[in-house]
């Protein structure tokens, strides 16, 4: 059943986000406020894969649930570029690589109960190193990590956030496993 939106009502409103109430009425008609994030763009992010190397990660710290974890580079769609643009600028601003073409893993909305920000994901097969990172204070590590330690990386919680578990389990089941089967090259 779809609800029907009368208006909306800014909270608070920046250049990252906005807080709004919704104004919404159900089916039956019960009418009520309803809290919205609007995201004006949404994030991308790469899982950048070499077959010698493995998966590129960075370890972070997020001052906001204050934990450490291991990430893919990712970051925020800016108005003159695609998302796949902003996965591949978002790679090299923070790891120091430049990844490879970059293929459509998909796109999903992380928190629809709530928020309309979309998150877009690209795999790259590959990397070619250019220097140090432009984001110097994105992470406290960089490392290419064997697929194998990935999945353990996972399995143990070491990667939190669901930009990163969405992209790495979609690459996983999605490409990885046919690379293991001889369905598609490593390179």
């Amino acid at each position: 059943m779809r609800w029907t939106i009368h208006g909306e009502r800014s909270v608070y409103d920046s250049e990252w986000m906005q807080m709004r109430l919704a104004d919404v009425e159900l089916p039956d008609g019960h009418r009520f406020e309803h809290h919205v994030v609007r995201f004006p763009q949404g994030a991308a992010g790469t899982v950048v894969r070499d077959p010698e190397r493995g998966i590129l990660l960075m370890w972070r710290h997020r001052f906001i649930t204050d934990t450490w974890g291991w990430e893919i580079p990712a970051g925020r769609v800016e108005l003159d570029e695609t998302p796949e643009q902003a996965a591949a600028r978002e790679a090299l601003e923070e790891t120091g690589w430049q990844p490879g073409p970059l293929t459509r893993l998909g796109t999903y909305a992380p928190s629809n109960g709530s928020s309309d920000q979309l998150f877009h994901l690209y795999r790259a097969d590959g990397a070619s190193y250019v220097g140090d990172p432009v984001d110097a204070y994105e992470s406290e590590r960089i490392a290419w990590v064997p697929v194998d330690e990935v999945r353990r990386l996972i399995a143990a919680g070491e990667v939190h956030d669901g930009l990163s578990l969405t992209g790495l389990l979609w690459f996983l089941a999605l490409v990885e496993s046919r690379v293991e089967s001889g369905e598609l090259s490593s390179s």
